[in-house]
């Protein structure tokens, strides 16, 4: 069994310090253990040129057309049979290194996109991104109250890839955590969770603190006009009550689950809402109204860059 460590923080800082010591809870526990500082890899941003996308679809691969290290972090990744991801809190999310992350994966890590492409032409895609059942656990550290939304921002970087979140918890005011021998033995104990979880994944459950979804676990709903309570997470809709003084999040689940955004299923009907969107787009680009549209836009002003 290996164990991959991801530290998003400085060197030798908080987060550096918390991911070693998972680490060495799965070490102890006789795991293979490897550790990744993100600030030592060079990764671009993604441009959302959508190569990828084709080359999934016709059969061609995932491959990235941006040469940086990203394509290495990913197999590292797939190589592992769990990860644990060490995240500073900025404003009140994950930093930008993360969603960096996450814009590359997808949609060319997605699942249900690699299913596609596999049937496409067999043999195209990496059977890891498929058959794999990686387990994954996020640590989040703040130095202050504001944490609201960064369990949201790592349970959506799972949905991708569709790896199983054993451990999604954070922090707060965490700057003399290493003071805290506590809390310490709360980090060593999502590294305890996640080698057991790896041992079976099929049977590992969520084992940090429940949330109010009791799909997802998520905090964080979107209050919709209609009355509707939309996961910020999962994507379920239904409705929230507050039961003696505890709020509760009901819903269909026979409607709702097979469409959540973190199952197969949801991923399949997301795809063909997107793929609709696209051929209206492609039909759009062929109107001599869009074209003209295009014409004035792109002759109207042109963007400053700094001299070099």
């Amino acid at each position: 069994m290996k164990i991959l460590g991801i530290s998003l923080g400085r060197k030798n800082g908080t987060n550096d310090s918390m991911c070693k010591e998972a680490l060495m809870a799965a070490k102890e526990m006789g795991a293979d253990v490897e550790f990744i500082l993100m600030f030592d890899l060079d990764i671009k941003h993604c441009t959302g040129c959508t190569a990828c996308t084709a080359a999934v679809f016709s059969g061609r691969g995932n491959k990235c057309v941006i040469k940086d290290d990203f394509e290495w972090l990913v197999d590292k990744m797939y190589d592992a049979d769990g990860i644990v991801f060490a995240v500073p809190i900025f404003e009140e999310g994950a930093p930008g290194i993360f969603h960096t992350i996450m814009d590359r994966f997808g949609p060319r890590m997605d699942k249900a996109t690699c299913m596609i492409g596999e049937k496409a032409k067999e043999g195209s895609i990496d059977p890891r991104y498929i058959q794999n059942q990686i387990c994954v656990s996020y640590m989040a550290f703040g130095g202050s109250e504001w944490i609201t939304r960064v369990q949201a921002d790592c349970f959506i970087q799972s949905m991708t890839p569709q790896w199983k979140v054993i451990d999604n918890r954070f922090f707060d005011h965490s700057l003399c955590l290493l003071a805290d021998d506590e809390k310490i033995a709360q980090v060593h104990q999502i590294g305890v969770n996640l080698v057991e979880a790896c041992k079976d994944p099929k049977k590992a459950v969520y084992q940090s603190e429940p949330g109010v979804c009791p799909h997802c676990h998520s905090r964080e709903f979107y209050f919709a006009e209609n009355g509707d309570v939309v996961c910020n997470q999962c994507g379920i809709v239904g409705e929230m009550k507050i039961e003696d003084g505890k709020p509760i999040f009901s819903f269909d689940e026979e409607v709702q689950i097979p469409i959540a955004h973190d199952v197969i299923s949801g991923k399949f009907a997301h795809m063909e809402d997107i793929g609709k969107s696209i051929g209206m787009q492609m039909a759009m680009k062929q109107s001599e109204d869009y074209k003209a549209k295009m014409k004035k836009y792109k002759e109207f002003i042109q963007p400053v860059k700094p001299e070099k």
